[in-house]
């Protein structure tokens, strides 16, 4: 972190200068007497002007370092597109001279390729069972069995889509006129007969 500000947004060229402005001020304005309490911490001049210069001896080593840092980066990824290659077909070629021979090989700080156990009939049979428990629970199926999986469809039915039409104006009904009401019967006559009275004493001849 620099000795001068919090943000880590400041460069190390800015801090150096910071340093050294600082380092100038002090020793321009000659106060040898004067006293800074900084931190808890009562320093001099003097001694102010010492431990910037040790702050900027400090800063200046870590420049000159990334500046070689990045000049030997430079030069190792050069060698190793160059070796990179050459040192891996050593190491291959050597595993395969001596891949019986083990104790020639760590010689060359290597150990011989591990071969695989061969594998039990159990062990097949465990990892297919285990293999088929997996994809009867994920329900994955195989590119073929995808392909016998189809929908079903027993009928379709087409429904046309019209635009409506007006219905057809309604017709006026005719008023039919009534029946003329039936003349009431006629009042029967009732047609009676009566003999004729004789007078008393007469005697009908």
């Amino acid at each position: 972190m620099s000795t001068t500000t919090s943000s880590k947004a400041t460069t190390q060229a800015t801090t150096l200068a910071q340093l050294q402005a600082l380092i100038t001020g002090l020793q321009k304005q000659q106060l040898p007497s004067a006293q800074f309490t900084l931190l808890s911490t009562v320093f001099t001049t003097a001694t102010l002007v010492t431990a910037l210069q040790g702050s900027v001896t400090a800063l200046l080593a870590v420049t000159t370092a990334h500046a070689a840092l990045k000049v030997a980066l430079a030069a190792w990824d050069a060698e190793d597109a160059k070796m990179g290659p050459v040192t891996l077909a050593l190491r291959r070629t050597l595993q395969t001279m001596y891949a019986n021979a083990p104790d020639t090989l760590a010689v060359y700080g290597m150990e011989p390729h591990q071969v695989p156990a061969p594998r039990t009939a159990a062990e097949k049979a465990a990892t297919a069972a285990k293999a088929k428990a997996t994809r009867a629970a994920r329900g994955t199926t195989s590119k073929k069995q995808k392909l016998t999986v189809s929908g079903n469809v027993t009928g379709v039915t087409i429904t046309p889509i019209t635009a409506p039409t007006a219905a057809p104006p309604e017709q006026p009904v005719n008023a039919q006129p009534a029946p003329p009401a039936a003349a009431p019967p006629a009042a029967a006559q009732v047609v009676t007969s009566a003999a004729p009275v004789s007078p008393p004493g007469h005697v009908g001849q």
